[in-house]
């Protein structure tokens, strides 16, 4: 497939950038919420007006009330959330959640999906359970219990979490620590008794929370999938994520990107704009190639996920690895064309470096993809 839009996914790039702009904007909402101290770090009525939109239910079945889209689209979407830096649940919720559910039993899409195409619901994904992402060790326990199951453990910066209606929570229902086999996902309610959130606020300013599992009981119904056979969808979430993560990444090199030309097109250094100066040129030049060039990975990513090829996986990675390091070089660039004035809070240039270095972390960094693409690739 090429690697552009086509002209249904154009208008809704056009129709999301005009919202995200106008209604997502960052002093709208990441400085308003940041500024109050919310403790969402996101604002709920833009989370119904997503719902409006069709945002929230992109990824849902048409069965169920969603618009059946796929990852193309959410990237789309998450491009210019990323480009705005509009602190959002998209991605956790209507992306990897919402892939998650799609294995679920009818009854369990009936519970939780309406809510989310609604904009009513907000879910959260509690997979790692240490200070970096490593899904290969699941240590957190679901023992048999009457006809559900006990949950036992804790997971670390799950995103979100406190806020959550439903965490899909990745635990251990028989094996070793690291085995393939042997995973279970849950859908676990907000006022589950025995779990404890402990919320955090992450350099970006959004919100985090570190969960522990004490006992927590379950119904069979709480269960995503088959028992024991969780990796698969485990994998598919993490892959929507990643793949979702990557388009964002790219709106935040993208913003960063604008943001930075503009200014070199306004400062006067020397009785000259300084966007003049050659030097510059070269390095806005050498940073707008390589931004063209993870946008196309993440389309391709996202393009063969829906396509479900065989090596979605090794493209995934690609991707997340080439837009966080394209995502560092843009922010890092914007803050020194920027001068001592990047460092400022009165500048916008500051706040995208922020978010590159959470979103940079989620599911992974550069350094565990290049790996991951390694062992993929059979080096």
């Amino acid at each position: 497939m090429p690697l552009y839009l086509n002209e249904d996914q154009q208008m809704l790039a056009d129709t999301a950038s005009e919202f995200m702009s106008e209604q997502g904007s960052i002093e709208k909402q990441l400085r308003h919420w940041r500024d109050k101290g919310c403790k969402d770090g996101f604002g709920h009525e833009l989370w119904g007006q997503f719902a409006e939109m069709g945002f929230t239910g992109m990824m849902v079945d048409e069965d169920h009330g969603g618009l059946g889209m796929g990852h193309v689209e959410a990237g789309i979407v998450l491009e210019q959330i990323g480009r705005n830096l509009t602190p959002s649940p998209f991605l956790t919720s209507s992306v990897m959640a919402a892939s998650a559910l799609g294995a679920g039993s009818d009854d369990l899409k009936g519970r939780w999906l309406p809510g989310l195409v609604e904009g009513k619901s907000v879910f959260a994904i509690a997979v790692d359970e240490g200070p970096k992402h490593n899904p290969q060790e699941i240590k957190t326990r679901a023992e048999k219990s009457g006809n559900g199951f006990r949950l036992t453990g804790a997971k670390t910066f799950v995103i979100q979490g406190a806020s959550a209606d439903m965490l899909v929570v990745a635990a251990r229902t028989s094996g070793d620590d690291s085995d393939d086999e042997g995973i279970t996902l849950f859908a676990v309610p907000k006022d589950a008794a025995n779990m404890k959130q402990d919320p955090v606020r992450l350099v970006d300013s959004s919100m985090a929370s570190h969960v522990t599992f004490d006992g927590v009981e379950l119904d069979g119904d709480a269960v995503i999938g088959e028992v024991d056979g969780g990796r698969e969808v485990l994998n598919r979430m993490l892959n929507a994520g990643r793949a979702g993560a990557a388009a964002e990444g790219v709106g935040v090199a993208g913003g960063a990107f604008d943001r930075t030309t503009e200014y070199l097109k306004q400062r006067k250094q020397f009785g000259k704009l300084i966007g003049e100066f050659q030097a510059l040129q070269h390095r806005a030049a050498h940073l707008y190639s390589e931004l063209e060039i993870a946008r196309a990975t993440a389309i391709k990513a996202a393009q063969m996920l829906d396509e479900d090829a065989d090596k979605a996986d090794l493209m995934v990675s690609v991707a997340k690895a080439k837009v966080g390091k394209v995502a560092r070089l843009a922010v890092q660039e914007g803050v020194q064309m920027h001068g001592g004035i990047g460092m400022t809070d009165e500048y916008d240039i500051g706040l995208f470096m922020k978010r590159d270095r959470a979103l940079h972390e989620f599911l992974g960094d550069h350094y565990f993809h290049a790996d991951r693409v390694a062992k993929l690739s059979g080096y």
